[in-house]
């Protein structure tokens, strides 16, 4: 079970390089094999859409149970919103003798990814929330929204809006603009270190015209995030200890 990383190869690491290389089959989602295509491309690769999360999962132990060593990818870290859970899931779920050595390789998420690219808001801490209701209830996500904008975490935010999905990004900014001032700094990072990657900084008072998608994460601000020179900045509290000024 391997985490990618965001995307460009070059944020690969080289543990995940290694067994991706030393595998019999590669299996995963089909924009996510795109982005190691560069990577040991003489492997058979099998591809497969969204929402086939667990026939690809049946179908590496599958492999698997032929002795096959398989490389079943995931994007950013494979156990932060990837596939390491499911897998797990479906083999306690399995009722033949058969059971194959996992082993998870992780990789950099996309909140590491898109908190690099905005500077440095995750300096203390912080909530990463789903704000897809295909698996989770709407009222569940936003209780979880609530309780973190309550206690003044800074929040990532995965997977805000789909084509048909706008309910709970919507109602995610009316939770958030209840706890938080308008001019609470927000970083807006789309496809982050991919084809197409677009980096903004706005304020939660413009969050909700913000043009987001599956492929946007979310990074809001706690009380004492600040921008400067266009970097989104969470201090974490070394101020108030030490003079950070000029000698």
């Amino acid at each position: 079970m391997i985490g990618i990383g965001p995307g460009d190869p070059a944020h690969l690491t080289q543990a995940a390089r290694q067994v991706i290389e030393q595998a019999d089959a590669i299996l995963g989602y089909g924009l996510y094999l795109d982005c190691i295509a560069a990577v040991a491309p003489h492997i058979s690769r099998e591809a497969s859409g969204m929402r086939q999360e667990v026939a690809r999962v049946k179908r590496a132990i599958e492999l698997a149970q032929v002795g096959q060593h398989v490389a079943l990818v995931s994007s950013g870290d494979a156990g932060v919103y990837g596939m390491a859970g499911l897998l797990y899931e479906v083999l306690s779920h399995s009722s033949g003798a058969f059971e194959p050595a996992v082993h998870v390789i992780p990789g950099v998420s996309a909140l590491n990814a898109a908190a690099a690219l905005l500077g440095a808001p995750l300096m203390t801490d912080f909530a990463a929330i789903s704000l897809s209701d295909q698996l989770t209830p709407l009222d569940q996500i936003l209780r979880r929204v609530e309780a973190a904008a309550q206690a003044d975490f800074v929040l990532c935010l995965y997977n805000p809006k789909g084509h048909k999905r706008v309910q709970p990004f919507a109602q995610t900014c009316e939770v958030l603009q209840r706890h938080r001032l308008p001019g609470t700094p927000v970083g807006v990072v789309r496809a982050a270190y991919r084809a197409g990657q677009c980096v903004t900084l706005l304020t939660l008072a413009e969050l909700p015209a913000a043009e987001v998608d599956m492929l946007t994460l979310i990074i809001v601000g706690n009380s004492k995030t600040y921008v400067h020179a266009g970097r989104m900045i969470t201090p974490r509290g070394y101020a108030s200890k030490y003079d950070l000024g000029e000698e």
